[in-house]
């Protein structure tokens, strides 16, 4: 679990971000979910778009893509899910 502060530091180190994934009107996958988890391995800090199309909200999307992934929901904003988790090689040092 993050502290606060912790979740500020993400949150403006992923301002620049741009989302790397899409999920559609099929939702989440476990294939996207696997991809995904690939991702947060590489680089710790993503960003998930969400399509006007996809049958899930916001909350439901960033809830099983945490679960699925093991991974903190740092922030969600409109349909953009901001997504962080540890990995072997630590790319951002938290305070």
């Amino acid at each position: 679990m993050l502290t606060g502060k912790q979740k500020r530091y993400l949150r403006a180190q992923a301002h620049q971000l741009k989302p790397i994934f899409q999920i559609g009107k099929d939702g989440v996958s476990h294939k996207q979910a696997n991809s995904i988890n690939d991702a947060l391995k590489a680089k710790e800090l993503i960003k998930v778009r969400l399509l006007q199309t996809c049958p899930q909200t916001a909350n439901e999307a960033a809830l099983e893509i945490a679960t699925q992934t093991k991974a903190d929901v740092i922030q969600i904003v409109g349909h953009v899910i901001t997504l962080y988790k540890r990995s072997d090689k630590v790319l951002y040092k938290l305070p």
